[in-house]
C-alpha cells in the first residue's frame, strides 16, 4: 500500500465560507484503490504556503502520491502551477495532458486549466482542478495508472 497527502488549495474554503468537496473527494477515490491517507489539509491560496506544504508532505512525510485540488485557473490568486513547479525536481507533463485532452469531452473550459504534475524525489505531486465535479472526471482519467506510475518511481519492474 502506497501514501497519499490531499493539499486543498482555497481561500474561501480555509476560512471556513465553503466547504471542502474536492478534498472529500479525492480522497474516496484513492482510497478505494488502496492508498493510505497520511495528511490532509485545506490552505489559502499563497505560493510559499503551497511550496512549504508539498516539501513537507514530500520530505519529511514522504508521501508516495500528493494531490492538490484548486487555484490551477486564471486568477491573480490561482498560484497552483507556479508553486508545485518550484519545488519538482523533474515535470510529468503527460498526466496534465491527458486530463486536460480527456476532459474537453466533459467540459470544453478543460483547456484552460494550468494544472501541472512531477516528481519530487519519490512523490509524484498532481494539481487537480478545484471543482468537485472536475477532480471526479480528473482523476476518473487517470487512477487506474497512479499504482503503476508509482511503482515506476520505485524502480518495480514494469
Amino acid at each position: 500500500m502506497y501514501t497519499a497527502a490531499i493539499l486543498t488549495i482555497s481561500d474561501r474554503c480555509s476560512r471556513g465560507e465553503r466547504e471542502d468537496v474536492s478534498g472529500k473527494v479525492i480522497q474516496e477515490l484513492i482510497q478505494g484503490i488502496s492508498f493510505e491517507l497520511v495528511k490532509y489539509e485545506v490552505i489559502p491560496d499563497e505560493a510559499e504556503l503551497i511550496q512549504k506544504k508539498l516539501i513537507d508532505y514530500s520530505d519529511n512525510l514522504k508521501a508516495d502520491l500528493i494531490l492538490t485540488t484548486g487555484g490551477t485557473g486564471f486568477s491573480p490568486r490561482d498560484v497552483t502551477p507556479e508553486a508545485t513547479r518550484a519545488v519538482l525536481d523533474k515535470e510529468v507533463p503527460g498526466i496534465p495532458e491527458v486530463i486536460r485532452l480527456e476532459s474537453l469531452k466533459f467540459n470544453r473550459r478543460a483547456m484552460l486549466s494550468r494544472a501541472i504534475c512531477g516528481l519530487r524525489g519519490r512523490t509524484l505531486i498532481i494539481n487537480l482542478p478545484g471543482s468537485a465535479k472536475a477532480v471526479r472526471e480528473s482523476l476518473g482519467i487517470i487512477l487506474d495508472t497512479l499504482i503503476h506510475a508509482i511503482d515506476m518511481i520505485y524502480g518495480k519492474d514494469h
